[in-house]
């Protein structure tokens, strides 16, 4: 089936303290959540089922991420996650470095014709 990127929101995440990797790639992905709100299900009388989310997280460490875990915090759609190389390390003085990640959250849809706003 042929489906049409609907949506894209960008976000960036960071663990200040532990280097932990999924953390800061989930803060990443909550703060791409933040960013918006779909109307569009509800006007076109869509059900969240029928949406693909891709998400492509990037880190310095890709090997660290758990990327199942990142898939279960994803309210909503069928979910992937894919991890790359990417982000940020930010060294400080106490060798503990800020892990900084960064995310894109894609949403797809079957290919829509004959949309009608519901009132």
């Amino acid at each position: 089936m042929t489906e049409q990127r609907m949506i894209i929101e960008m976000g960036m995440g960071n663990d200040l303290h532990g280097q932990d990797y999924t953390k800061a790639a989930k803060r990443a992905i909550e703060d791409a959540f933040r960013h918006s709100s779909i109307p569009l299900f509800g006007l076109l009388g869509l059900s969240h089922e029928v949406m693909r989310v891709q998400v492509t997280v990037g880190v310095q460490d890709p090997d660290a991420v758990d990327a199942q875990a990142l898939v279960d915090t994803l309210p909503r759609g069928r979910a992937s996650v894919r991890v790359v190389k990417g982000g940020l390390n930010v060294e400080t003085v106490s060798g503990d470095p800020i892990v900084v990640a960064q995310a894109s959250v894609e949403a797809f849809l079957p290919l829509q014709t004959g949309w009608t706003l519901k009132s």
